[in-house]
């Protein structure tokens, strides 16, 4: 069929590729100009992905670019951490030697071993795993901090291949490169399998999620046609191939370039009635025509990965150096291998090497596997620094060998730990949980029983942010433990259990909490119940304000007996917050700002400088938890008692802090939304939308993420943006859980009316706002309860409706209005039930007062349309032009458009000239 020629194995011109060339080119040349870029180059296996970023890549380096490549290895999920940068920052290892990494070697070393092999004698080790979920947040910021460096000399292009093979932990490094870090003069490449991308792989959801971020492409590889094929054919054969050739192989290709290669060269002069049948028969059609030992040999290669090196592949094969090299050249020449510089071997295509491996005996797989653990469990130094305890227990576990595979795992997941890659570590460990059945003496060989193991697997599923599976964990866990017995291994389970419920939206967790307290009181040693009897208070204060108190009074008494500190026990902490300095509630009704005794959800001076007390020791002493725990309550303070640039500032340094000790994505997200909502009242709309935007990139888990979604979806809102209404959706959608926190609940009843009166929408107003006056938290909730009153007044400003005036004026006296904010919303909702000039002039200086220039806007607004009922005309063209000056300076358009319309109908020329927010925010 292709005629008596000389095929040459794979074609060395790129073929039908131009568009998709320019397109990384273009992306190249905006990354030169400073331009952070992503391209996620897209395209079934085979397709030609990596011919296309070779000849890019000569491009690059030729136009003055650095090129740094790193592949995903094909362990899985549970497989090699970030093993795609540890690749990477190898060669910037081997180019630029040690000094490239600043200082930093025993940071790096957590991705690359063999920089910790550099340190100079009597460095302390890197620590032992973490507990908490962002000393890698410090990690990732180093790695960028390299790649900023590294791009400030030249370009740099930084090349991820086969990203449907990657770990979570390596996901989320990317996500990090591509949301947050954003580093100038750095493109990233990124290839992966659409035809792998089957409906639950994870890759799907990430893909979708980078979609949605700043300067990221999508390059889609597609089939050649059938000039293509043609053109392939051409190159490998040397001469212009039959129509009829070129019509059976393209129809057989699909013009996928590797299939046209490999039809090519299994190709026979009598016609195409000799091609393989099958995909698999085609790929191992050129392995067949290899002698019998280097087929051997490529079969136990098969077995060690698309990548191995040659020490390891010498101890696995058994075979005298010459044979296994006269074995490897004949792969080599086949074009089935490739010989890379430093020594390694790589398969020319990951589909080979699937080929080969599918094609091994089932014992054949299994000893091949078994002594590839065995051989790297002997010399770790076989495979790269830090790959050994993630080859192992994947070698284990593919040869079948399980009471191996169960301690290999369990090493595996500590040393996942160790590099910060917490959700490999959680699925190695449910790898050791499937295991354990299978293995009689499992609890002998580990070294602990089957509950130990659900609590470490639930530990680590909780860091991970799995909180779900957590959840599922600690019922296993639950239904093992023996209360009577171990009452305080039972309650520690149910104060997570409680926990993790309300972190999911699913309960109060009140009931598993109460549980928990009532074991703790049967436990005889009571030192050993005060920390976890403070945690317990600490949430329960925020289920029953009376119950929650009681039991932290108890806790700290028990403590303080016990010669404790108690400064910075949670219990403490949320007391402080609520309550000033003094470890008992006060009684009475509370004062007035810096007064010595707030009430529910108060806050004092005196709190505010017990706070900062509580700081200055958690960072003396180092414990990084109790120091983001008070800096949420010093923002949330500071934030109540009006002083917002302090909030600011607070919260601020408490991110710092969270990312430092590991807590960003749980406590350490309620600081970036509280300093977004600081910013907002302040005015300074742009910066609050980046600090969401943060927030959004460390993607809390559960309910954690309701705050800044909400937050931003209302600042959008106000600013009449596109995204409005898709942001505004995902947060109304944690409406449909089964319990909210008051404090994230009664902030989304209030955008759900605020979205209804955008849209016009008067009836779905009423009834918004009607449901949300119906909530029972109203009351004890004074901040919150306050700010959705206001978007009730404002509902009742817009559509007139008596019985919702009604409902009102009725509910409105029994929220306290203990601080600057409460009493201005009290005053806006006086003045709309009033309807006066008199009293919407009370409210607007209300609002001067407390300072938020939004909410004054409105409230000028109101002041002016009643004005202008009122026939004083003077008083409204005073005020619409400050409405529109606030408008334009926030970039709030539709306030901006409702202060012109008034305008217009005044007659007030120019008062509403403004830009009505043009500026809005992308």
């Amino acid at each position: 069929m292709l005629g008596a020629v000389t095929v040459r194995a794979v074609s060395s011109v790129l073929v039908g590729r131009q568009h998709e060339l320019d397109a990384l080119c273009g992306a190249l040349s905006r990354t030169r100009a400073g331009e952070p870029t992503t391209v996620l180059v897209g395209g079934e296996a085979g397709v030609g992905k990596t011919r296309l970023l070779e000849e890019f890549a000569g491009r690059a380096v030729a136009d003055g670019a650095r090129i740094l490549v790193g592949p995903c290895l094909e362990l899985g999920e549970a497989g090699l951490p970030f093993a795609p940068f540890a690749a990477a920052l190898r060669e910037v290892l081997r180019r630029d030697g040690a000094d490239a990494f600043a200082g930093y070697e025993a940071e790096f070393s957590r991705l690359l071993p063999e920089l910790g092999r550099l340190l100079p004698a009597g460095t302390p080790p890197h620590a032992g795993p973490a507990l908490t979920d962002a000393p890698r947040g410090y990690l990732f910021d180093l790695v960028a901090e390299l790649f900023h460096r590294l791009a400030g000399a030249q370009p740099l292009v930084l090349v991820i291949e086969d990203l449907h093979w990657a770990d979570r932990s390596t996901r989320d490094l990317i996500g990090f490169l591509v949301r947050a870090a954003r580093t100038a003069r750095l493109l990233l490449v990124c290839t992966y399998r659409t035809d792998e991308l089957h409906r639950g792989h994870p890759l799907r959801p990430f893909l979708a999620e980078l979609d949605r971020a700043r300067g990221v492409d999508r390059v889609e590889v597609d089939r050649l046609d059938r000039d293509g094929t043609a053109a392939i054919l051409t190159a490998l054969l040397g001469a212009e191939p039959a129509a009829r050739a070129v019509d059976e192989v393209h129809g057989r290709s699909q013009g996928n370039p590797l299939f046209i290669e490999e039809l090519a060269a299994a190709g026979e002069p009598l016609g195409c009635a000799t091609l393989p049948e099958t995909l698999r028969d085609l790929l191992l059609a050129r392995v067949d025509r290899l002698p019998e030992e280097a087929q051997r040999v490529l079969r136990i290669a098969a077995a060690g990965g698309t990548r191995i090196g040659h020490p390891l592949l010498a101890e696995v094969a058994g075979l005298p150096e010459p044979h296994l090299e006269d074995a490897l050249r004949a792969a080599v020449a086949a074009q089935l291998v490739v010989a890379n510089p430093d020594g390694d071997y790589e398969f020319r295509h990951a589909l080979v090497r699937e080929a080969v491996h599918d094609e091994l005996l089932p014992g054949e797989h299994t000893r091949l596997h078994a002594r590839y653990a065995a051989a790297i469990e002997a010399q770790p130094t076989l495979v790269a620094a830090g790959r050994a305890p993630a080859e192992i227990a994947h070698h284990w576990y593919a040869a079948h060998d399980h009471p191996r595979a169960l301690c290999a795992a369990r090493d595996a997941a500590r040393a996942a730990a160790e590099r910060y890659a917490y959700a490999e570590q959680s699925r190695l460990l449910e790898r050791v949980l499937e295991l354990w059945e299978v293995v009689p003496d499992a609890a002998d060989r580990l070294g602990m029983d089957h509950l130990a193991l659900l609590e470490e697997t639930r530990a680590a599923a909780t860091v991970a942010g799995d909180y779900q599976r957590a959840l599922t964990l600690t019922r296993a866990a639950l239904a093992e433990v023996d209360r009577d017995t171990e009452p305080l291994r039972a309650a520690r389970l149910l104060s997570w259990r409680g926990r993790l419920k309300a972190l999911l939206g699913k309960s109060d967790g009140g009931a598993e909490l109460r549980e928990a307290y009532r074991l703790l009181d049967t436990v005889p040693d009571r030192s050993s119940t005060v920390r976890l009897l403070t945690t317990i208070a600490a949430h329960l204060v925020r289920v029953d304000r009376a119950e929650g108190i009681r039991i932290a009074a108890e806790a700290l008494a028990a403590a303080q007996a016990l010669g404790e500190d108690v400064t910075l026990l949670p219990a403490r902490l949320a007391l402080v917050s609520r309550y000033g300095a003094t470890v008992a509630p006060p009684t009475g009704r509370p004062g007035p700002e810096g007064g010595a005794g707030p009430g529910p959800g108060g806050a004092s001076a005196a709190g505010v400088a017990e706070l900062r007390r509580a700081m200055t020791l958690a960072r003396e002493v180092g414990d990084g938890e109790a120091f983001v725990v008070a800096s949420v309550y010093l923002s949330d303070d500071l934030f109540r008692l009006g002083r917002y640039e302090e909030s600011a500032r607070a919260a601020a340094e408490g991110v710092a802090e969270a990312r430092r000790f590991g807590i960003s994505r749980s406590t350490g997200a309620y600081l970036l939304s509280n300093r977004a909502e600081a910013l907002i009242a302040l005015g300074r709309w742009a910066e609050a939308d980046e600090v969401c935007g943060a927030a959004a990139r460390i993607d809390p888990p559960g309910i954690t993420a309701v705050h800044w979604l909400q937050l931003r979806a209302g600042l959008r809102l106000a600013q009449g943006h596109p995204s409005a209404d898709d942001l505004v959706g995902r947060a109304l959608a944690f409406l449909g859980h089964p319990y909210l926190w008051p404090t994230h609940r009664l902030p989304l009843l209030e955008l759900r009316i605020d979205a209804a009166l955008a849209l016009d929408d008067h009836a779905e107003a009423v009834r918004a706002a009607g449901a949300a006056l119906a909530d029972d938290r109203l009351a004890p909730t004074p901040r919150e309860g306050w700010s959705l009153l206001g978007a009730v007044a404002r509902t009742v400003r817009a559509t007139r409706d008596a019985g919702l005036a009604a409902r009102l004026a009725a509910t409105a006296p029994a929220l306290a209005a203990d601080h600057l904010i409460e009493r201005a919303y009290a005053g806006e909702v006086a003045a709309t039930l009033a309807g006066t000039v008199p009293a919407w002039r009370a409210a607007v200086a209300g609002w001067r007062a407390v300072g938020q220039p939004y909410p004054l806007g409105r409230a000028l607004l109101a002041l002016a349309e009643a004005a202008a009922a009122a026939g004083e005309r003077d008083e409204a063209a005073v005020a619409v032009p400050e409405v529109t000056a606030i408008a334009d300076r926030l970039g709030a358009a539709p306030l901006g458009a409702q202060a012109a319309t008034l305008a217009r109908r005044l007659g007030l020329r120019g008062a509403g000239a403004g830009r009505g927010g043009a500026d809005l925010l992308t």
